[in-house]
């Protein structure tokens, strides 16, 4: 059972702040009430200050040392102390404890945290049952001990589980943020070398072919002018696509301008000459805002790329539509699709553009469903129309 990272120590010494307040509050109220077993409670909860105290001190230099099983058997040691030297604070204690087993069980996990619980309910209610009081053998009491266990089991399953996702939600965020840095330096220097070995060389071979032109019409040959002329002017048409084709792989940025299916049919004669396929559009014009636009096209983008990249299709269709108040985006192919495995599988995302796509329906508060067999892959995203995207 392996502790889940801690992103910040101020938790930790919140918790050690809090488990010091309780313990002096507690020793105030026994001092001042006319509490059974008054002496030996105040020694108790003396020592439950002292063990807060320094717990503290340690949380404020190392808070790791601090989030380890053994400060949870302190606190509950020092709570069967108490109770065995004061059954009447037996209510007391069991609040006690629920809170620390919540607190621990945020801090460890929910493996570690329901571990934690199973131990604790079972010593404290243990602790009184060896005491061999005979209020023990109420059915009413038994009743509560037994309600105190399952809410102690409880309350570690659900804080820890809580703690756990969230963990595991960060992780997934931090590797799909170390990802996309990644993929976005690599996109710079995919596009610095191709500028470079393509427009930027034929570039120099055009001014070396004008210049021939030039020269070649100032001696009067004509005919030899126009040939070099034609040769330049298929280099710049060459160089016209080559950039065009780049500037649809990074997306189109002006959704101010354009709608999306104008953005899709920029991309056809791009996706024809690379995968050898027609794609099939079936896009309805849907007045919305141009974030949303630009998320839709970047996963249908996405989505076509991996049916051509990946899946070998031979056919892709993109359908846009309205379903009642949201948009409906379809992305269907014939390809092998993703091997028997869940492309949007619970854990960390392996694949940087599924993620991405991910990512992007949750910006439009909507769903992805991804259905892959040896049959085809189908892409369905349904967001409410009108969300622009959060940005937290």
């Amino acid at each position: 059972m392996r502790r889940i990272p801690i992103e910040s120590a101020r938790p930790i010494v919140v918790f050690a702040i809090a488990r010091l307040a309780v313990a002096v509050v507690a020793l105030a109220a026994v001092a001042v009430v006319d509490f059974p077993h008054q002496g030996a409670a105040a020694v108790v909860l003396g020592v439950f200050v002292a063990w807060s105290a320094a717990v503290l001190v340690i949380a404020r230099r190392e808070p790791d040392r601090v989030v380890s099983p053994m400060v949870a058997t302190g606190d509950f040691a020092l709570l069967l102390a108490l109770e065995l030297v004061a059954p009447d604070a037996l209510g007391t204690v069991r609040l006690v404890a629920l809170f620390l087993i919540a607190a621990h069980a945020h801090f460890q996990g929910e493996q570690r945290g329901l571990a934690i619980a199973a131990i604790a309910s079972t010593i404290l209610v243990a602790g009184s049952a060896l005491r061999g009081d005979s209020s023990f053998a109420s059915a009413v009491l038994a009743f509560y001990e037994a309600v105190f266990i399952l809410s102690a089991l409880a309350t570690a399953v659900v804080v820890g589980l809580l703690r756990t996702s969230e963990s595991a939600s960060r992780l997934r965020a931090r590797g799909l943020s170390r990802r996309t840095m990644q993929a976005e330096s690599e996109v710079r220097r995919r596009v610095a070398e191709s500028i470079h070995d393509g427009p930027v060389q034929e570039l120099i071979g055009l001014d070396m072919i004008l210049s021939a032109a030039h020269n070649a019409a100032e001696h009067g040959r004509g005919d030899e002018a126009a040939g070099l002329i034609d040769e330049a002017r298929e280099l710049g048409m060459r160089n016209l696509r080559a950039l065009r084709d780049e500037i649809v792989d990074l997306g189109p940025y002006a959704f101010q301008e354009i709608s999306f299916d104008i953005a899709i049919e920029n991309c056809l004669p791009v996706w024809r000459r690379r995968y050898g396929f027609e794609v099939g559009l079936a896009i309805e014009r849907i007045d919305m805002p141009p974030e949303m636009r630009g998320h839709l096209f970047r996963i249908a983008q996405e989505a076509v790329v991996n049916a051509g990249r990946h899946a070998e299709a031979q056919a892709v269709s993109v359908s846009l539509r309205t379903v009642g108040s949201k948009v409906e985006l379809r992305v269907t192919d014939d390809g092998h699709g993703f091997d028997g495995t869940d492309p949007l599988g619970a854990g960390e995302p392996g694949h940087l553009g599924l993620a991405s796509m991910r990512e992007r329906a949750e910006l439009m508060d909507g769903t992805l469903e991804i259905e892959t067999s040896e049959r085809g892959t189908r892409v369905l995203m349904l967001a409410p129309l009108g969300v622009t995207g959060r940005t937290d």
